[in-house]
């Protein structure tokens, strides 16, 4: 039987709010984990009404906890909606300010980073948002350092998607740091999605379906991706797509918003994660079998991507303990 787990993530539901979004954070956040052999999050939503109309009248949301609820969440995602202009409740701004002051993780879907901007949480923080809504944001809330051309933003405790599907990316990386790599990917793979896109790749793409079938670059990153352990350059994605180095680059940006060398690096670091993961003790080892060389780049490498060192990230992810030393 899974294991329940005592991080509670509560999602706030207010007036006109978007079905899409919530629907990412039940399916990231909310649903069972069998296959893992333990729930990840305990999941509630709450709403400042009992009967709540959900955007454009689609639907009537009923039966969820009050808006009290808020004050047990670790995690808390507070409503966004397509009218920016609108003032949310002050019930709910109140809320979230309550749930920053005592400590809890602030999270922000699309629009959501509007709602967080006026309780007064964002002052001198990081954010995102929508693109459309960028120049808005700007004006409303100059005090926020507004970062409009990336998927999401990790301020620490406070994190923001700029769109609908930006929040899954968020949704998983939140995962990936409560829980490490090999759990978002399980999850990801029951979601039939991307594991991982950084936060830092663009919102949108020059040309996000390629004009001639043969420019597609899943053959070469899935033929990448089975040879990480190998010093693989950018020259040799580009040989393999028999392409310049100068045209594949292009391609990159414009089909995965990143470099060639920078999405080969985060491949790499997620790999490294999972190998430590699953107990491999010996850190010049999964440098070696990741293509990162040594372990003093595996050690410089994971730091900047994950925040943590090889052995930090060990202790707090390792699904083996490890054998005393002799």
């Amino acid at each position: 039987m899974p294991q329940e787990s005592s991080h509670r993530v509560v999602v706030i539901v207010d007036e006109n709010s978007n079905p899409f979004e919530l629907g990412c954070a039940t399916e990231v956040f909310g649903l069972k984990r069998p296959e893992i052999g333990r729930d990840l999050y305990d999941f509630r939503l709450c709403s400042p009404e009992p009967d709540t109309v959900m955007r454009d009248g689609f639907f009537t949301l009923t039966g969820v906890a009050g808006l009290d609820a808020a004050t047990t969440a670790d995690t808390l995602i507070v409503p966004n909606r397509p009218n920016v202009e609108a003032p949310r409740r002050p019930a709910v701004l109140e809320a979230i300010r309550a749930a920053h002051a005592r400590g809890a993780r602030l999270v922000g879907f699309c629009s959501g980073a509007f709602t967080l901007a006026e309780a007064g949480v964002l002052d001198g923080r990081r954010a995102t948002a929508h693109w459309q809504w960028a120049e808005n944001f700007r004006t409303r809330f100059p005090s926020v350092q507004l970062e409009p051309d990336v998927l999401f933003v990790d301020d620490g405790d406070i994190l923001t998607a700029a769109g609908s599907a930006a929040a899954l990316d968020l949704g998983l990386h939140l995962v990936r740091r409560d829980h490490g790599a090999e759990i978002a990917n399980a999850v990801s793979r029951r979601l039939v999605f991307a594991a991982h896109r950084d936060g830092g790749q663009r919102q949108f793409v020059e040309r996000p379906v390629p004009d001639l079938p043969d420019e597609s670059l899943a053959p070469v990153l899935a033929w990448a991706q089975e040879r990480l352990d190998t010093p693989l350059t950018v020259t040799d994605l580009a040989g393999r797509a028999a392409v310049s180095p100068a045209t594949l680059h292009r391609r990159f940006q414009a089909q995965l918003g990143t470099t060639p060398l920078a999405w080969l690096t985060g491949e790499r670091v997620t790999l490294a994660c999972r190998l430590i993961e699953l107990g491999e003790q010996r850190f010049d080892v999964v440098a070696r079998h990741t293509g990162l060389g040594t372990a003093a780049n595996l050690r410089a490498l994971m730091r900047r991507e994950t925040g943590l060192t090889p052995s930090a990230y060990r202790r707090r992810f390792s699904q083996i303990t490890p054998a005393p030393a002799e």
